[in-house]
């Protein structure tokens, strides 16, 4: 690993600075050990990187997009050449096996690549008039400074998932990334340094509490946008702290995915795509497979395949050879998890594969049969390597189960028949659906949800519609 990435401090106008002398560990969640010790920027950098943001729109948001696309293009190069020494800090640092590392590491300089020529392409309009002596032009100009928000399951891709659009379209970006997983950020940071961007135009806070920095990012009216991937509560709070100010938010919240998997499916395909969907990131990400329903006629034997395929996942570290389930991120996530078994032996469940955690760091992946409306994954967003079964009779059950929930993120489902599956995927109320499919996560797909999964979409042309604003010009007395 390249220690010339890792770095200690919060990045503000071009500078690696820190404030005063708190300081948080970070810890290798495979074996609990320290793995580095970061300065502590809190609320008082963060208001020291809004107002670099702030000070270097203007330069910016003059820039022309090829400008812009061309420096985004250099820091994807810059990660994509650092692509193996970036995996290995994410491992070291989140636990997530190494050939996930990699894959994330590439996915997320998609985003990077994507935007910087979509970035060049944010068209406004000439409107029809509705006088002979007027004429109606439509732009579309950079919301402002951009605060973004991002979570630990993944540390590179979520940031650039957010970043990407709002430098591409003239934004400048304050990020404050998860306090378990810093070091991912900082390296990226650097890279981005390398690459070219102007002093305030990208910058980054560390901190050990979210807290202060978050209503830091709400409550200035400077910061023109948040985006946030995290839980529904914080969300919420988010949302509400930052009523005053009125500025957008883009919120990618809980999730509590259903994997509907019907009478006629290809049972080899749909375990397939359920373990792929279910065990990424040892069940720690917001799309990952929540429930499993399963028509009568085919319980058994697709319970049979998928708990023989599950038993075959080997756990432990994740620079370990051939393993596919690492370590949860903390002790709190494996009680959590270990909860949800408990509690749904209590109301009938059954263990079928799995079921205990394995010392402080993980557990195994879990399938549990006999699954109830009662028990509390149908309700709650799992995060952690166990998926219940249940069973439905029809299609009309099937949409109902898997739409009764608040959330409204990632569904799936397995059918052959083209006309269910038209159907199924319009009834179903989530904002993205596989179909035949249990990976949809891509650069080029708008990514969100609804209900209380959150707002707006990221990736896609789409993604960066968030970043804009629309400006109305009307010119007159036009002879």
């Amino acid at each position: 690993m390249n220690k010339n990435l890792i770095f200690d401090k919060s990045y503000v106008d071009g500078l690696w600075v820190s404030e005063g002398d708190l300081y948080f560990d970070v810890f290798n969640p495979s074996n609990n050990k320290k793995i580095a010790r970061v300065f502590d920027g809190g609320s008082k950098i963060a208001k020291k990187a809004v107002d670099a943001a702030n000070n270097a729109f203007s330069s910016w948001s003059n820039k022309t997009a090829k400008f812009r696309s061309e420096i985004l293009e250099k820091w994807c190069e810059l990660i994509i050449e650092n692509s193996d020494d970036l995996a290995e800090i994410m491992t070291l640092e989140c636990g997530k096996p190494i050939k996930e590392s990699k894959g994330e590491v590439l996915y997320g300089a998609s985003f990077i690549k994507w935007f910087a020529e979509e970035g060049k392409r944010i068209y406004g309009d000439i409107i029809p008039s509705n006088s002979v002596d007027k004429r109606i032009v439509v732009l579309k100009q950079p919301i402002g400074v951009v605060a973004a928000i991002t979570p630990w399951n993944f540390p590179l891709a979520m940031i650039t998932r957010k970043v990407a659009p709002a430098l591409a379209a003239g934004c400048t970006v304050v990020i404050r990334p998860s306090e378990e997983t810093p070091l991912v950020a900082t390296a990226i940071l650097h890279l981005a340094e390398v690459a070219g961007f102007p002093p305030g135009v990208i910058n980054l806070v560390l901190g050990k509490d979210p807290s202060p920095i978050g209503k830091v990012f709400c409550e200035s009216n400077l910061v023109k946008k948040i985006s946030f991937t995290g839980s529904t509560e914080v969300g919420k709070i988010l949302f509400s702290q930052s009523a005053s100010s009125l500025k957008k938010l883009s919120l990618e919240l809980g999730g509590n995915a259903p994997f509907i998997v019907f009478e006629d499916a290809d049972i080899d395909k749909a375990v397939e795509g359920a373990i792929n969907s279910k065990f990424r990131n040892s069940g720690q990400t917001c799309v990952c497979v929540n429930r499993i329903l399963i028509h009568d006629d085919i319980y058994n034997q697709f319970s049979l395949k998928l708990c023989n395929e599950v038993s075959k996942l080997k756990v432990g570290d994740g620079f370990d050879k051939d393993v596919k389930i690492g370590p949860m991120i903390n002790k709190k996530a494996i009680s959590k998890t270990n909860s949800f078994v408990e509690d749904s032996i209590k109301k009938g469940g059954e263990i079928l594969t799995g079921g205990n955690p394995i010392g402080d760091c993980f557990f195994e992946p879990t399938v549990i049969g006999g699954a109830s409306n009662e028990m509390k994954f149908s309700k709650e967003e799992i995060f952690g390597p166990v998926v219940p079964l249940y069973k439905f009779s029809s299609d009309e059950e099937a949409v109902k189960m898997a739409n009764d929930t608040i959330y409204g993120l990632a569904s799936y489902f397995y059918s052959k028949n083209i006309s269910r599956c038209w159907k199924v995927a319009e009834e179903l109320e989530y904002g993205m659906v596989g179909i035949n499919e249990g990976l949809i996560s891509s650069e080029v797909a708008p990514f969100g949800g609804v209900k209380f999964s959150g707002q707006g979409r990221e990736g896609s042309k789409y993604g960066i519609e968030d970043y804009i604003e629309i400006k109305y010009m009307c010119f007159g007395n036009i002879k």
